[in-house]
């Protein structure tokens, strides 16, 4: 293997023997890992052996898609599988922040709050929320307000969030996962305690979760634990890396409804939506993605133990428990950021010559920097990385469609950064 990885990627014998040596010292929590992946891998097969697919379910529609089987049995195996009363699985999803927005629209009316329980949201929810812009469509030109819950010392606070709550309360906002925050991602449990407190000062508050880079990093999923309505993106965890686009919904099936209205039109919802050749990738997709979720989370790990080891901070740390597949780690420089991304994108299989340069992506109030080299384009449940501009220069890792995989990428960071004498091995 030595001679592989010195031969075709350039990396030294030094750090060759560092990753074999961290490698060795993980192998325990990595087993760990395989352990609840493979809980979950037999969870889907249940959900796909319950709904009864079957070879024509794998087979699409043209026009206004009618009695498409796929579409209606991918709803249900999806819902099955998440714990939900049904689901809203489309190709024509774009993204995570489109289904995150599909569901704020369909729950909120004139009047109308919503508190963001995490903290400040992700980036690309700002415009949505009416945050940042004006006169653009956002929930604030409707009339109706974000209160954001700040966090405690980088912790999410039961207590900021109660304080929030008023009796314009239609909906509570919580993100799962860290954003571009230096914070833990939360897990399903801290996730039902807050849907708990919330149901107790009101019981018609409608709990929203954004499950990005969370599914199957554990064994169950928020709608189980008590969420109104739970949704993700497809080129994240449950599309296994198959699904070439796409997003869900999942929850309660009135507000699931609602949803399909904001996608399509009232009235027709989820009757209607051609899946063209989709229905067979998003189902295998989901039927791979326990695994492949697994071993996204393993190269967290991985990475996890050699940025500690080599003196960065990193959040989680090693040994925590991990609740969804980033891993951050801070860098302190630009330099150090950009060579690191550098490094993730030679040792990527697409695009791997491509050299990442920040810039002022869409949607980012900071310039960012992207390395993505995977076969379906801004997949982070491929090998990536990404970094937003600005002090204290953190690098947020994920991905990772095979362990073996990944653990090029990240020696092949570690030589980029050795190169650019940012590290010393």
């Amino acid at each position: 293997m030595k001679s592989i990885l010195k031969n075709n990627f350039g990396i030294s014998g030094k750090i060759i023997d560092f990753g074999e040596k961290i490698y060795n010292d993980v192998k325990p929590l990595i087993n760990d890992i395989k352990q609840r992946a493979r809980y979950n891998q037999i969870k889907v097969l249940s959900a796909f052996n319950e709904k009864r697919v079957e070879s024509q379910h794998l087979t699409g529609t043209t026009g206004y898609g009618y009695d498409d089987a796929g579409r209606e049995v991918t709803d249900k195996v999806f819902a099955r599988v998440f714990g939900a009363e049904d689901a809203l699985v489309r190709h024509n999803i774009v993204s995570g922040t489109h289904a995150i927005s599909l569901c704020l629209f369909a729950v909120l009316r004139p009047g109308d709050n919503v508190v963001c329980a995490a903290g400040k949201p992700y980036d690309t929810l700002e415009a949505v929320l009416g945050l940042t812009g004006s006169n653009n469509g956002s929930l604030k030109d409707f009339g109706i307000k974000c209160k954001i819950a700040d966090l405690s010392e980088g912790k999410v606070d039961n207590n900021n969030i109660m304080s929030t709550l008023d009796k314009n309360t239609k909906a509570v906002f919580i993100q799962k996962s860290k954003g571009y925050a230096w914070r833990d991602s939360l897990t399903n449990s801290q996730i039902e305690e807050i849907i708990k407190a919330v149901k107790a000062y009101n019981k018609d508050i409608v709990c929203i979760v954004d499950n990005c880079y969370g599914e199957f990093a554990e064994i169950d999923e928020p709608p189980a634990r008590g969420a109104d309505l739970v949704a993700g993106s497809l080129i994240k965890n449950p599309g296994g890396g198959i699904a070439p686009t796409g997003g869900y919904i999942a929850g309660r099936r009135d507000l699931v409804e609602l949803a399909s209205y904001k996608l399509n039109s009232v009235g027709l919802g989820k009757h209607v939506g051609a899946t063209l050749d989709t229905n067979r990738l998003l189902l295998q997709g989901l039927f791979l993605a326990p695994n492949t979720v697994g071993e996204a989370l393993s190269a967290a790990v991985f990475c996890a133990a050699v940025f500690k080891n080599l003196g960065f901070k990193v959040c989680p740390e090693i040994n925590d428990y991990r609740s969804d597949i980033i891993q951050a780690i801070k860098f302190e420089t630009e330099k150090s950021v950009i060579e690191f991304c550098k490094g993730i994108q030679k040792g990527s299989p697409v695009d791997s010559f491509v050299t990442p340069t920040p810039w002022d992506m869409p949607g980012y109030s900071h310039r960012v920097i992207m390395a993505a080299g995977g076969f379906v384009q801004g997949a982070s449940i491929e090998l990536s990385a990404d970094a937003p501009i600005k002090p204290p220069y953190i690098a947020y890792m994920q991905g990772g469609l095979t362990f073996d995989s990944a653990y090029v990428g990240i020696l092949s960071a570690l030589q980029s950064l050795a190169d650019a004498k940012v590290i010393n091995l």
